[in-house]
């Protein structure tokens, strides 16, 4: 999401256009991609941990999975919120809030023994996701000089689309060496390292000017930006109705232990920054394209887990299929939405980060009703099905795209 040229830059702060960013602005970006990925690991960090949790505080693991669920609700909320109830506040301070909330929800969260205090933990942690989501990574253009902004916005969503992959299994490797608290311990610990980095390298980000409510519809009146939305939803719910619960999948259709599920879980995030590599260079040939490959290859890796994902083999063989589609996602959905609306993505980034998170948090609701009345399996054919239905969305009214301007990279 980018920033319009309405926000005013600190010359002597930052560095001059004609010149290129120093290193202290590019250490700057890279403060603000590494606490996206802190935010973004986190909200995924129950998933490999679901049984654990659901077994330790006495619930299912369709009830557990609202530790996903509710963060993605309040994010969506967050997003708009956050973004307008900043106003013209330094966007440092902001961003150095946000980074807080992290520390605070992950300890709040390590420390309970009441699953209602940890859905409050987790909520606090809606908040800083998506009041980061919507205002960090739009500080490509103020921290760098316009020529490279491309670039560090880049690296900003990078951080969210690693952060995607990798909490996951984090999560597992951590849970299973020292437990499913320590986990959320060491995210803490690694936040406030995140804080401490920010507080040192982040230059004044002043703004003149502030988003009110009237301005959120401007994404919503391209009918391009409106595909768009639809694609988030129907991806995003496929994606976490059956990602959200792969974990006790592998444990009771597979049969596989602890172990060999946190080392697959490892493989699915290799794949998907792979995949995130790869999303690259597929958008800058077609997004189009891209989009329905994402669809394709997720919803049939996902609906195909509880026919061949039954064995060791065929399910480390799905879980890299299914790990490069989620690294192609973010990437390719962003890159669809910068090019359906450049000029409406600051007073509309808000309101597709708010549909992404709700489609997070319904894709988890769902897919734990799921498996709570139609058992495990089911969360995987119901995520595969919405996946390809985005495919087919996107294949049947989707005009071909031109060649990408000012595209989203991956970072290579």
């Amino acid at each position: 999401m980018q920033t319009n040229n309405t926000q005013p830059v600190l010359l002597d702060e930052l560095p001059s256009p004609a010149h290129a960013p120093t290193r202290a602005a590019w250490l700057a970006v890279l403060s603000v991609a590494v606490g996206s990925f802190a935010l973004v690991t986190t909200e995924f960090l129950p998933v490999g941990l679901l049984p654990s949790i659901a077994a330790e505080l006495r619930v299912t693991e369709g009830i557990a999975g609202m530790m996903v669920t509710i963060p993605g609700l309040v994010a969506a909320f967050a997003a708009i919120l956050v973004t307008i109830g900043v106003g013209k506040t330094d966007r440092r301070y902001v961003i150095w809030g946000l980074t807080a909330t992290l520390i605070v929800s992950n300890l709040i969260v390590a420390l309970s023994h009441s699953f209602p205090l940890v859905l409050a933990g987790r909520a606090l942690l809606g908040i800083g996701v998506g009041g980061f989501w919507a205002i960090g990574g739009a500080l490509g253009n103020r921290l760098v000089p316009e020529a490279h902004a491309a670039r560090a916005t880049s690296i900003i969503f990078a951080g969210i689309s690693l952060g995607t992959v990798a909490g996951v299994p984090a999560g597992a490797m951590i849970g299973e060496l020292v437990g499913w608290r320590m986990a959320f311990f060491a995210a803490s610990a690694v936040a406030t390292l995140v804080l401490l980095a920010q507080m040192w390298l982040l230059p004044r980000l002043p703004t003149a000017t502030s988003l009110t409510f009237g301005q959120l519809p401007a994404l919503l009146r391209v009918k391009k930006a409106r595909l768009g939305m639809l694609v988030t939803l129907l991806i995003f719910i496929g994606q976490f109705a059956a990602y959200t619960y792969v974990t006790p999948f592998l444990s009771q259709v597979a049969g596989l232990g602890a172990k060999t599920i946190s080392a697959l879980l490892l493989i699915y995030g290799a794949a998907g920054f792979v995949g995130n590599l790869v999303g690259g260079w597929a958008v800058a040939r077609s997004v189009r394209k891209s989009l329905i490959a994402t669809g394709v290859i997720m919803g049939l890796s996902a609906a195909a887990m509880p026919l061949f994902g039954a064995t060791a083999a065929g399910a480390t063989v799905l879980i890299i299929i299914w790990g490069l589609a989620f690294g192609l996602m973010p990437i390719s959905v962003q890159t669809w939405m910068f090019k359906a609306a450049p000029d409406a993505m600051e007073s509309g980034g808000a309101v597709f980060v708010a549909t992404a998170q709700i489609s997070l948090a319904s894709g988890a609701l769902v897919g734990g009703v799921s498996v709570d009345y139609l058992g495990v399996s089911s969360a995987m054919v119901v995520g595969g099905l919405f996946a390809l239905a985005m495919a087919a969305v996107i294949a049947l009214w989707a005009k071909e795209d031109d060649k990408v301007q000012g595209k989203l990279h991956a970072v290579h």
